[in-house]
């Protein structure tokens, strides 16, 4: 009987690793590429039903930051989608595992990611670079196109039901709506007195120079998973 060597195993595994991790990177790029399409068309549609409605000065604007990034500014919020370059597996203790989509084949479980972002629009506006941002979703694509979403308020496909539907542009626009409603709603808090009782000279030693003051929508608070 001939056993593989060593260096056969590694050569095989280059050849199944590479191959199954193309093929998510190829299916999560599409779908990134159809989420742009997709904001777009949204914007585009939003800002036809608000004519008339809104001081000009309230912006609503998609812009395209390149191949692996994308942004929708509505009003004083900033949406950014960020598609990820790498693949991922899970860790041992993810809910994933209690999948039987994913216990029939562990290949089905290395997922693509695309992130879904939320930050004030005046962070970048007025460049304050220590100004916080939180993700709120991200949505999870395979080699077969199938897909779950973690993140705020996303029940659409939940990690259980992986394995059960293709991403499409309906999937897209329910989980678009879902992030732009959730931080429209998720509104900035004063920070408590004692956060903000002491400041520097430095911070006030160029008049207008706002990138010193740090703001986000909880700043002082703790932001909760608590239904990711």
């Amino acid at each position: 009987m001939v056993t593989q060597s060593l260096r056969e195993k590694i050569l095989a595994t280059i050849v199944e690793k590479s191959t199954l991790k193309q093929k998510v990177f190829d299916n999560t790029f599409a779908a990134f590429n159809e989420l742009k399409d997709t904001l777009f068309e949204m914007a585009s549609e939003m800002d036809d039903a608000l004519e008339g409605k809104l001081d000009k000065r309230v912006r609503l604007e998609y812009r395209d930051r390149g191949k692996h990034e994308a942004q929708l500014q509505i009003a004083s919020d900033l949406l950014i989608f960020q598609m990820h370059t790498d693949v991922f597996e899970f860790d041992s203790n993810h809910i994933i595992w209690q999948n039987r989509y994913v216990q029939e084949d562990k290949a089905n479980s290395y997922c693509g990611v695309i992130n879904i972002y939320n930050f004030l629009s005046d962070s970048f506006k007025y460049n304050r670079n220590a100004d916080g941002g939180y993700l709120i979703g991200r949505i999870f694509i395979n080699r077969e196109r199938k897909f779950f979403v973690e993140g705020k308020r996303q029940t659409l496909v939940r990690p259980m039901s992986f394995g059960n539907s293709e991403i499409d542009r309906a999937s897209l626009v329910t989980i678009l709506e879902t992030a732009i409603n959730y931080a429209l709603n998720f509104d900035l808090l004063m920070p408590p007195f004692e956060c903000n009782k002491r400041v520097t000279v430095d911070q006030f030693n160029t008049k207008m120079d706002n990138s010193k003051f740090v703001t986000d929508k909880r700043m002082g608070y703790d932001f909760n998973v608590d239904d990711i």
